[in-house]
């Protein structure tokens, strides 16, 4: 068994980020298995490496050691584990997928989406209409002259279901709740969906602990798995949010409860003891150290509704 925690180095984590790395973590050495770090650093533009070292330097200074560990690297992560190092990968499935005839080029902006009759979700997500599937190949010519296309994966109107050990069986029709999704962006990077897909099967991840707001990513990554051969789908855990007092999901861009903030007012076994007293796995709020963590952590115990901080 193997699980993993995956950040975006696009700022400073935040104490949602850690906590979803503390419950990753204790539920891979609760369950025996290795927890790997990856830094999905995709997107050039706002993934920085100075943020990568810092997120890295902030797990160390929590207790948080990852197994795949190098120690012939100066920053204990090797080149492998950083998804910007991993294109050929990413390539191969994607060229595979084609092959298939699942892919398709897609000129909407996002503007369009926006201003469109498809469908718009609760949570704000779009339902893509398939607008650009049946262009004509004049038509195609005519928008490349003025643009680069994304490419969009074709979904069939089956629908993917899974387990979730924490909000139990989700379902999801990928034709009228999703519509075909992009997995290579007009600049040439390829998705986080594809890529997150290839990676953890390639890394032989099976376990996969993160916030209840990727849940709707599961199913799309579900029919990647399918439709690139990969035969082990990974068990999901999904956590609920920690939400700031206003009732806004926490985020880098508003440096809310950032680790420099929470080191200069905690000890490690201060928040350690303060996140598994939020997600209700102990009573009341006191130190707790990352071996004291590991023996007393119950994922039963985990709150599924979304949890409110009030202070820090």
């Amino acid at each position: 068994m193997r699980g993993r925690f995956a950040p975006s180095p696009s700022g400073r984590m935040h104490l949602g980020n850690v906590y979803s790395a503390l419950l990753s973590y204790l539920c891979a050495k609760k369950t025996d298995c290795e927890w790997i770090l990856r830094i999905e650093d995709l997107d050039r533009q706002r993934c920085k490496k100075e943020y990568s070292y810092q997120l890295i330097e902030d797990l160390l200074w929590l207790g948080l050691k990852w197994d795949n560990f190098s120690s012939l690297s100066n920053c204990g992560l090797s080149d492998e584990f950083f998804q910007s190092n991993r294109d050929s990968f990413y390539v191969k499935a994607f060229n595979s997928l084609c092959e298939k005839g699942l892919v398709y080029d897609c000129f909407c902006h996002r503007a369009d989406l926006l201003a469109s009759s498809a469908p718009h979700l609760a949570d704000g997500r779009i339902v893509y209409s398939g607008k650009c599937k049946n262009l004509t190949p004049e038509e195609k010519f005519s928008f490349q002259k003025k643009q680069n296309p994304s490419k969009r994966i074709s979904v069939e109107g089956c629908e993917i279901s899974f387990q979730d050990i924490c909000y139990g069986l989700q379902k999801c029709n990928l034709a009228s709740e999703c519509g075909d999704f992009i997995i290579r962006r007009a600049d040439g990077n390829f998705s986080y969906q594809l890529a997150v897909v290839v990676d953890d099967a390639l890394m032989g991840i099976n376990q996969i602990v993160r916030g209840r707001d990727l849940i709707p990513s599961a199913f799309e990554q579900i029919y990647l798995y399918e439709k690139l051969g990969f035969s082990q789908v990974p068990e999901y855990f999904h956590l609920p949010l920690l939400l700031s007092q206003d009732g806004r999901r926490l985020s880098k861009r508003d440096k809310d409860c950032d680790m420099g903030f929470l080191r200069g007012c905690f000890t490690p076994e201060k928040l350690i003891g303060k996140i598994l007293f939020l997600c209700g796995c102990i009573e009341k709020e006191e130190k707790i150290s990352l071996e004291e963590a590991v023996e007393i952590f119950t994922p039963q115990k985990i709150k599924n509704e979304d949890i409110l901080l009030h202070c820090i």
